[in-house]
């Protein structure tokens, strides 16, 4: 009996100790928004000043490599005064206090909703505030992006293509909705396509040796002519005669990224078909797998006119970056 006793008592500390600590833990309830949807926490006064003109030159700026101007984030300005309840719950959130604050930026995750980033901007002037705003510009972009990036993933692996013939022949799994097919397989070739309201969204996926690059000429030429020949060969156009080529017009953009932990070379651009009215953005990364001696190649682009194509492009970069290899 006695022996009973002592593992009731035991058992009850243990489970009020738990309790303790479930108590502790704060409960946020989840957040909500549509995807690349910002809101900007500031007074009306700030943001029809200068403040909310370097808050748009930053978060509003357009996107190199669309056809058109398109902002990198859509933003809805909120007054402090009205900062409350649902209000509190979108994903991504900047916020801007002026007074007695010194100059900073805080990034913060999980504030009022969960999953959410909260970037707070401090400052005693208007002056400070900008600074700030301008010095912490790429990280700001960054944090909002890698958090819309995650997001955007989580939707995707929602309802995911079990196709394996990618991962077997190609040797790396990447992450891609039922929505999208396979159109194509050819000679370790992948063209995948989705059907959307107004055209289709793509992805092109193949290796390189290393020798298909040489080091003493420009790079960014080279990646236009691999590209051009490789969808020359597989993306019909809607004759005969048709194919896909760059656009000369629009230079492609060449920078640095890293994807799967391995270095990648992001080019944006125009595509263009060759003999027919057809065009859209691309984004084309090569990806340095040294453990494989050889160049993974992922190419997304969009046909979709007359229509906005930010977010085409960005379910592209979401599902290239899902990207793990074997």
């Amino acid at each position: 009996m006695r022996n009973f006793l002592c593992i009731a008592m035991v058992v009850l500390l243990f489970t009020s100790c738990n309790d303790d600590e479930k108590s502790n833990k704060r409960i946020v309830s989840a957040s909500s928004g549509t995807l690349n949807n910002i809101s900007v926490v500031v007074s009306n006064e700030l943001w029809e000043g200068k403040v909310g003109e370097s808050i748009r030159e930053v978060l509003a700026a357009p996107i190199y490599g669309l056809p058109q101007d398109e902002p990198i984030f859509t933003m809805a300005q909120i007054p402090p005064q009205v900062f409350s309840g649902f209000v509190t719950k979108n994903r991504t959130v900047l916020k801007i206090e002026k007074g007695s604050e010194e100059a900073a930026v805080k990034i913060a995750s999980d504030v009022f909703a969960k999953p959410q980033k909260v970037v707070l901007i401090t400052g005693k002037t208007n002056a400070d505030i900008i600074k700030q705003i301008k010095d912490n510009a790429a990280k700001i972009v960054a944090a909002f992006k890698g958090e819309e990036l995650k997001e955007k993933q989580r939707r995707i692996n929602l309802s995911l293509n079990k196709n394996s013939s990618i991962k077997d022949k190609l040797g790396f799994s990447i992450n891609f909705p039922t929505a999208y097919r396979i159109a194509k397989e050819e000679n370790d070739v992948f063209w995948i396509r989705k059907d959307i309201n107004t055209g289709t969204t793509n992805l092109m996926l193949y290796t390189l040796p290393y020798n298909a690059i040489k080091e003493n000429d420009s790079l960014i030429n080279q990646i236009i002519k691999i590209r051009d020949s490789i969808n020359k060969i597989y993306i019909p156009g809607p004759t005969d005669d048709a194919y896909m080529i760059t656009e000369d017009a629009y230079a492609p953009f060449l920078s640095e990224t890293i994807i799967d932990n391995k270095p990648t070379i992001e080019t944006k651009g125009i595509w263009d078909m060759e003999n027919a009215f057809m065009s859209g953005p691309f984004v084309n990364y090569m990806i340095d797998d040294k453990v494989n001696q050889r160049y993974v190649v992922i190419e997304g682009f969009a046909f979709a006119p007359s229509v906005a194509k930010r977010d085409y492009m960005f379910e592209l970069e979401a599902i290239v970056k899902s990207i793990k290899m074997e």
